[in-house]
């Protein structure tokens, strides 16, 4: 039979979800699909309509029916798919993970259509429309309170202490600039460098004598080794990139990696000591951004929500739709009791009482053996 459907010898099939659901693969002439009832999950929905809007199908545009009934039970089959599909699509997305999600989205909002085309009132159509986007201001709002929480959060702990870290940086580093200004080193002279007591005048010396100490490390921890123009000496292996290096500390510590070459390793401390102005310029453009933001927070939080009289107006309109709509329900369901009519069937109770007050005859006790009489 599916092959005749495929071939076009058969044009019309009918049947349940579970009969024409997964497995029916007829799709290469359909036009159309209609759906004659309402499924009662959202995957009956999408395995229906996934017997046309499928590959293979050689029409490029087909056509989806729904049959619904006003004032049936229709229009809560379709409320029920529609709060469905909100929990299913805020799971099933291969969309990035987001901190809010909306309450609706594109299928379940077509979900909602036809509920409203099912209720036959516009004022329905206007309440969901209100609803969906009262949810999304109110997603939004929440956003923006906690963004403005964080940035309050951030106004009284984080900036203050970023801040006062910069300063206490740029000062260190100061303070640093004029030791190594204090001991200047001359391009053709050496300065002379102290390695476990011992004093070295020559940079090839100093240079064998730091490389001698990477093999005489007991372990990989920071070890002191002695003074180089003002700064402590110390070397450490650093695991994480599998080199040796020398460790210069005034106020603040400076790494710098070990070569194979003496007076290579010599020149590397040298630059590290001078290059103080790059290092302070850089802390003083980290102060000015940790300035800035904090400037940009102050004025962040001083905004209101941008929308807060659009949300106000709508759920107010929203509230007033809630109120006719369940006054009206509430007026349909309370109707006037109807007066007794004569021919009313009589009360099962009232009968009852009414066979109690009539005295019942007494009748002559007959024996069992009494062929006349009834048995007793």
């Amino acid at each position: 039979m599916f092959s005749k459907v495929r071939s076009g010898k058969v044009r019309v099939l009918l049947g349940s979800t579970a009969k024409m659901g997964a497995g029916t693969n007829v799709q290469t002439l359909l036009v159309a699909v209609h759906h004659l009832d309402v499924g009662w999950r959202p995957s009956d929905m999408t395995q229906r309509n996934g017997r046309i809007i499928r590959q293979g199908n050689k029409n490029k545009q087909v056509y989806v029916y729904n049959y619904v009934t006003e004032g049936t039970f229709d229009a809560y089959l379709w409320q029920t798919l529609e709060n469905k599909q909100k929990f299913i699509s805020q799971i099933m997305t291969s969309k990035s993970p987001m901190r809010s999600c909306d309450d609706v989205d594109e299928q379940a909002l077509s979900y909602a259509e036809v509920k409203a085309l099912c209720a036959g009132d516009p004022r329905i159509r206007e309440k969901m429309d209100l609803d969906v986007q009262v949810a999304k201001l109110k997603v939004l709002r929440s956003d923006y309170q906690n963004q403005k929480y964080r940035l309050e959060d951030k106004l009284l702990k984080h900036y203050p202490e970023e801040i006062q870290k910069a300063k206490n940086r740029i000062a260190a580093l100061k303070n640093d600039a004029q030791i190594a200004d204090a001991h200047p080193q001359d391009k053709e002279n050496f300065c002379g460098m102290t390695i476990k007591g011992m004093v070295f005048d020559e940079k090839k010396a100093a240079g064998e004598r730091l490389m001698l100490a990477c093999k005489e490390m007991p372990n990989a921890d920071m070890m002191l080794l002695g003074t180089y123009r003002g700064f402590e000496l110390n070397i450490r292996f650093d695991s994480f990139k599998n080199e040796h290096q020398i460790v210069l500390r005034g106020e603040l510590s400076y790494p710098v990696p070990l070569g194979d070459d003496p007076r290579g390793n010599i020149v590397r401390l040298d630059n590290a000591i001078g290059n103080f102005a790059d290092r302070i310029a850089d802390a003083d453009a980290a102060l000015d951004s940790l300035e800035q933001q904090k400037q940009a927070a102050e004025v962040e939080i001083a905004k209101p929500f941008a929308q807060e009289e659009e949300l106000q107006t709508k759920s107010a309109r929203l509230a007033e739709l809630d109120a006719l709509l369940n006054m009206e329900h509430q007026s349909s369901r309370t109707e006037p009791e109807a007066e007794e009519k004569p021919d009313a069937r009589p009360s099962v109770l009232a009968a009852l009482e009414e066979k109690a007050d009539k005295v019942e005859p007494v009748r002559p006790f007959k024996s069992y053996l009494d062929k006349d009489g009834d048995a007793r």
